[in-house]
């Protein structure tokens, strides 16, 4: 039978400080870095744990709004979103540097992440912030998405990121948080819902039906409730699956 080896990633630095606890269970994580939330402090303990467990460490630039935690659409000029995108990534990687760790990757965050998968002029005003990165970085994207192919065409690195802890539309758009199923909270559904995804490169939507899903890293939320319970189950049950994390 065959092996599978994952990476599984944990948005993190959002305030829950349980990075400590999670950290020995992901390969990989996005570190909030002043846009919906944290400072310099919190990036720099959030970087220091990531380095110490062996994670890998990703920059998680968000809407420059704090009072929505970036998961609202923004109206905001061209020249102003770039140059805060610029800055989030700046600083994270400043922080970096200081502590003799390496940015690997960049992941949008929240309504930024959702609206460049649909909004093409979006999409490629997201890549004109990132071009410096272009070849340094991987973009954590969703499949099927227009940042997917727009980034893709213009030769950056890419991701693509599946979520093991959130239901899908049928277009393959998460579930709105307004919604009482948008998260999946149970560790065996969890478990059920990856399995599809990792082996048979399908998900099961809201609406039952099966849509195709490729995925090259896996996100549990770091600030959902439940996140250390799924992460410790996953990791004693995902084996008998043959499915194994990458570390």
């Amino acid at each position: 039978m065959s092996k599978y080896f994952i990476d599984i990633n944990c948005d993190v630095g959002e305030g829950v400080k349980n990075e400590d606890k999670l950290f020995p269970f992901i390969s990989s994580c996005n570190v909030a870095c002043g846009g919906h939330i944290g400072n310099t402090e919190s990036m720099s303990a959030t970087v220091t744990l990531a380095k110490a467990n062996n994670v890998k460490i990703g920059a998680h630039p968000a809407y420059p709004d704090q009072l929505n935690f970036g998961r609202v659409s923004m109206e905001i000029s061209e020249s102003v979103l770039v140059k805060s995108i610029q800055e989030q990534i700046a600083d994270l990687h400043k922080v970096c540097m200081d502590k003799g760790a390496e940015l690997v990757h960049i992941k949008p965050h929240g309504a930024l992440y959702n609206d460049i998968a649909k909004d093409e002029s979006l999409a490629a005003l997201f890549l004109r912030a990132i071009e410096p990165y272009r070849s340094r970085l991987f973009l954590y994207v969703p499949y099927g998405s227009k940042i997917e192919t727009l980034a893709e065409t213009e030769g950056f690195k890419v991701k693509r990121e599946a979520f093991a802890d959130r239901n899908y539309n049928n277009d393959l758009s998460l579930v709105s948080r307004r919604n009482e199923n948008a998260i999946i909270r149970n560790p065996k559904e969890v478990m059920e819902h990856l399995i599809l995804i990792i082996k048979e490169h399908k998900v099961r939507t809201v609406s039952k039906d099966i849509k195709t899903l490729f995925a090259d890293t896996y996100c549990v939320h770091g600030d959902t409730p439940e996140a250390l319970q799924i992460l410790m189950y996953l990791s004693e049950e995902m084996p008998n699956q043959h499915i194994f994390f990458k570390k």
